[in-house]
């Protein structure tokens, strides 16, 4: 079974509004960064739930930042990688509220 399909798919993103240009490989909004549940595997599109995946901390791991997601409908979580134009400071955003929850 195929792990990953890549779509290029541009989206409004449904919590800030952001008009989205996806590139193949964009599963969340630049801006905010929150996400939506539709994928099992990337890209399949095959989730039932649909509801908005809020970005609750961030990952360093050798260099490369990535987002932890849980939905905000049913609690699954993901792990995505950051891309070069999501607005860095809404990850040292995230980052910060995590310390501040230890």
């Amino acid at each position: 079974m195929k792990k990953f399909s890549r779509r290029t798919e541009d989206f409004i993103c449904e919590h800030c509004g952001t008009k989205v240009t996806g590139n193949g490989y964009t599963n969340h909004c630049p801006n905010c960064l929150w996400s939506k549940h539709v994928d099992i595997n990337p890209g399949d599109r095959a989730a039932d739930c649909g509801g908005l995946m809020k970005p609750e901390a961030v990952e360093l791991k050798n260099g490369e930042y990535t987002i932890i997601h849980r939905c905000t409908k049913c609690g699954h979580t993901r792990r995505n990688k950051t891309s070069t134009d999501d607005n860095f400071e809404e990850i040292l955003n995230l980052s910060k509220s995590m310390i501040h929850r230890l």
